[in-house]
């Protein structure tokens, strides 16, 4: 299925956003954070969490996203089985935090998909944990072409572990609806896929309860009901007319407090889909990272992967070690006038400069720089390939501006350094308070699209 490059900045935003929420939700599992509580990536809790360290929960959506990057039909009897795997594969770390039903399931060692499913069904169905809706965002990525085939995938990987009616549905519901939003760019899906369950009437109105009550109404969000309640009471109160939906949202989960990372996991798979990975905060992707030693640019590549058929777009991304930009002039490098720390430049550079963290604004390949390395999702082209472009402009020149009061030399760059850094070089040059045309005279080569250039110096 051909996407369009905001749909494939939704797609990234899938998993992204299910890390984010997970690892913003960490260190509050369990509490009620108090009303005047700044909400962050702190870490702590329960389990010891890193800030920004996400949990069990993201964990296991990305065992289901292995799977199906590695090319997994879960339709298969093989699919199916090595989605089983990759979860033995996971518990096998000794994580330290697991679900107390999925702990039950796969304590068994179950060696096929089906005996594993065999075991979840004689717990019973009085089982009815949240433990299975967050992790199914992943299936939404393998089924954008297929509306029913998501639906019914998303419910048999919940029957791993959780076979519960009201688990399969809202696994059948979020997937569904997560499909809907990278595709569509709404929150429309979650009603549609609420009407075509066994018991449409049954959902349609606990969602009304979500939309219209507090959180105290559906408090016990340990049970896969009230979680789904709880991440569509904060998907539908937070104020929807910008990206900062998103961060806002999920804010809102773990101030309803109790199970908050898996809510804001749960919250986090849908807001990334209507959103894109581009409305992800930079202070937030620069420390995550959890199982199995992945970080958020990692997750960008394993969503893409999916969407991509296991496969590549046409310069080897998100597979390729290296992207080959032959043909384009990578070799630009210039000094921002009003920061002698930033260095301004193209390709060519970010892997072999001597600087303390990269910014690129574009493509680039798996192999590691020694440098931090953060990544933007900015097209070279307008509004209509950039959902989010002011606010992508505003944090890549925010990052800066952190990066340099923590006393790192940061090097941006593009393909040709030619508009996309040029554009973030002026934004950043007006959040000095300084004259962002000055950019343009120290990279005389610089012909950023207009639509870029407006949106970062107005």
């Amino acid at each position: 299925m051909r996407l369009s490059a905001v749909q494939n900045d939704r797609v990234a935003g899938v998993l992204v956003g299910t890390a984010a929420g997970d690892a913003l939700g960490a260190g509050y599992e369990f509490t009620k954070p108090a009303a005047d509580a700044v909400i962050d990536m702190i870490g702590g809790g329960t389990f010891n969490w890193a800030p920004g360290e996400w949990t069990d929960d993201t964990a296991m959506t990305i065992a289901v996203a292995r799977a199906l990057a590695g090319g997994a039909d879960v339709e298969t009897r093989e699919g199916f089985d090595a989605v089983a795997a990759e979860f033995l594969r996971w518990y096998d770390t000794q994580p330290k935090d697991i679900g107390n039903q999925t702990r039950a399931v796969l304590a068994h060692r179950p060696s096929t998909a089906n005996e594993m499913v065999w075991h979840a069904k004689q717990l019973g169905n009085a089982k009815q944990g949240n433990g299975s809706l967050m992790r199914t965002s992943a299936i939404a990525l393998d089924y954008l072409d297929d509306a029913r085939g998501c639906s019914d995938a998303a419910a048999a990987v919940s029957r791993l572990t959780h076979p519960a009616p009201e688990a399969v549905d809202a696994c059948r519901i979020w997937s569904s609806a997560i499909r809907y939003a990278v595709l569509h760019g709404s929150f429309d899906g979650v009603r549609k896929a609420a009407a075509h369950t066994s018991d449409p009437g049954y959902w349609l109105r606990l969602l009304d309860q979500a939309e219209n009550g507090r959180p105290e109404d559906f408090s016990n969000n340990g049970w896969v009901v009230h979680a789904l309640q709880t991440a569509w009471w904060a998907i539908t109160t937070a104020d929807a007319s910008s990206p900062r939906h998103l961060q806002d949202a999920l804010e809102l989960c773990v101030r309803a407090g109790s199970d908050t990372d898996t809510t804001a996991a749960t919250a986090g798979g849908l807001l990334g889909a209507r959103w894109g990975a581009s409305a992800v905060p930079a202070r937030w992707r620069r420390i995550m990272h959890g199982y199995p030693g992945m970080d958020a640019n990692d997750l960008v590549r394993v969503a893409m992967r999916i969407a991509f058929d296991g496969g590549a777009d046409e310069r080897g991304w998100p597979l390729a070690d290296t992207i080959d930009y032959a043909g384009f002039s990578t070799d630009r490098l210039a000094v921002h006038p009003h920061d002698e720390g930033v260095i301004l430049s193209g390709a060519a550079h970010y892997d072999r400069a001597a600087v303390d963290a990269v910014i690129s604004l574009c493509r680039v390949g798996a192999k590691p720089i020694a440098a931090e390395h953060i990544q933007f999702w900015l097209v070279d082209s307008g509004k209509d390939r950039n959902a989010n472009i002011e606010f992508v402009l505003d944090d890549a020149a925010r990052t800066i501006n952190e990066l340099r009061r923590e006393g790192k030399r940061v090097l941006v760059h593009c393909v040709e350094g030619k508009s996309r850094t040029p554009a973030v070089a002026a934004r950043y040059a007006k959040l000095l308070g300084r004259d962002p045309r000055d950019v343009l005279r120290v990279m005389p080569w610089a012909r950023p699209n207009p639509a870029l250039w407006n949106a970062a110096t107005r």
